[in-house]
């Protein structure tokens, strides 16, 4: 397009001459025109601003508040995750009311949090932010006394949303709002960690993998060390606290959950609980008595063989059962089922002497399996095999079949078992009656059939001439 300079500069030179001036503008502005539409038009490329620019929001979770009928859950969790973990928390608040025979008393306040950085300073006490920051949770308990005795209580609990923290928390709440009190540490710890894996009518192994793994790759934790962590300091040893490590935890979580699981102990072991709850002076000792030794034994069992799935019930040992040594031409006669750990045949037995066996019926390893004999199968599992016991020591396990003899590798006490992988035994079906008794002495056993008597846990009667328990 011609530029006004061009055209006044053009004017200046033309004079008086109006028509050819005018002429001229005419046709140099056409030309201008065709010249503009041949160009390329611009192209305008706008540079973003810092006005212009798209603002992103990232929406920050903040603290909410969420309640059951037993519970006031103020967390950062989303909304779904906060009612999940409220029907958890439920669930297991109904099953430990249940254990220890007393409903809640009030609402337990919860703060669960996901990430501390959604909540503002001084929302949460400095205890409770620094056990958070740890990974790890607390309960703070509040409690109204008159002399000894509790009136009110009021626990709140702080804990991180991870590990099933707030599930453990939830136990020393409940504990300390409806009784005032939790009990010596070893207990109070050991029941919380069992708390979080509670389930209803579950009674195996539900803890963690690295907790399974850490206790099996160790020594056993002596039976007198966990009892000994009770909180209170003795001289020259600093007294163990809440919170110490997960380790700690994991060996009272074993203790306890043996006892708890274990019909031998279980009724005591309860009654003992609920006198730690109400201030009771009674402790281990007393209420257990001369059954420490067994105690120890099944522990030390436990530990050894603990694995997910395992059952502490199926694999408790029968110490009531009378021994003696055959005599005579009568044979004993075992129940064994297929779904239990080592089961007592009322047999002592010498390692100089050979034993008769016949066993005879049908057991399976799984839900639908196939039938098997003592045989069992040709890579071992589902077999009979024996194992001696003498002074809480036991031999190596030894394999038996459906019929013939053996010589004990040492003196005691003879258990019997379907071979299979001890947390793999709830499944198993079936049973065998065996049949025992000296070689050599009276006519041979027969051999056996495929079908044997129910099996049962009630022991066998003994003959007249029966001995006391032999030690």
């Amino acid at each position: 397009m011609m530029q006004p300079r061009v055209i006044l500069r053009i004017l200046a030179t033309c004079g008086r001459r109006p028509l050819r001036v005018a002429v001229l503008l005419l046709c140099l502005t056409a030309l201008s025109t065709l010249v503009s539409a041949r160009e390329p038009a611009s192209k305008k490329v706008p540079l973003p601003g810092p006005s212009d620019a798209p603002v992103k929001t990232v929406k920050v979770p903040q603290p909410a508040d969420f309640k059951s009928t037993h519970f006031l859950l103020h967390t950062d969790l989303p909304s779904k995750e906060a009612h999940d973990l409220l029907n958890r928390l439920e669930t297991m608040l109904k099953l430990i009311a249940n254990y220890w025979g007393h409903p809640p008393l009030g609402t337990i306040e919860c703060y669960v949090v996901k990430d501390l950085s959604c909540w503002p300073e001084g929302v949460l006490p400095a205890q409770g932010r620094a056990k958070i920051q740890q990974g790890a949770g607390v309960t703070l308990v509040e409690t109204l006394n008159r002399g000894n005795q509790t009136v009110a209580a009021k626990a709140v609990v702080y804990a991180t949303a991870d590990h099933g923290t707030p599930q453990h928390e939830a136990v020393h709440a409940y504990c300390g709002q409806t009784f005032g009190k939790t009990g010596p540490l070893w207990y109070s710890e050991g029941m919380a960690e069992m708390g979080q894996y509670w389930h209803p009518g579950d009674a195996s192994v539900r803890c963690p993998d690295y907790m399974i793994k850490y206790i099996r790759s160790v020594p056993p934790k002596p039976l007198a060390e966990i009892l000994a962590e009770d909180g209170m300091p003795r001289p020259g040893k600093q007294a163990a606290f809440s919170g110490d490590s997960w380790q700690n935890y994991a060996w009272r979580w074993a203790l306890c959950h043996l006892l708890e699981n274990n019909p031998n102990y279980a009724p005591r072991f309860r009654l003992l609980g609920a006198g730690f709850l109400i201030g009771s002076h009674v402790g281990f000792d007393e209420a257990f008595g001369a059954m420490r030794d067994e105690i120890a034994f099944e522990y030390r069992f436990f530990l050894r063989h603990m694995d997910a799935g395992y059952r502490v019930d199926l694999c408790s040992w029968d110490w009531k059962r009378k021994f003696n040594r055959s005599s005579g031409e009568t044979p004993k006669v075992a129940r064994v089922a297929a779904n239990r750990g080592w089961q007592a045949t009322g047999a002592l037995v010498s390692p100089d002497r050979s034993y008769e066996f016949s066993a005879s019926g049908t057991w399976q390893l799984s839900k639908g399996g196939a039938d098997l004999s003592a045989d069992g199968q040709s890579d071992g599992a589902g077999r009979l095999e024996g194992v001696i016991l003498n002074d809480f020591k036991l031999s190596q396990p030894f394999a038996l079949s459906s019929y013939g003899k053996f010589a004990p590798p040492t003196e005691g006490k003879l258990y019997l078992r379907c071979a299979d992988k001890w947390h793999e035994l709830a499944d198993n079906k079936g049973g065998m009656t065996v049949k025992l008794k000296l070689a050599g002495v009276g006519p041979k056993l027969g051999k056996p059939t495929g079908k044997a008597d129910e099996p049962t846990d009630e022991p066998e009667p003994e003959p007249d001439n029966a001995t006391a328990k032999a030690d």
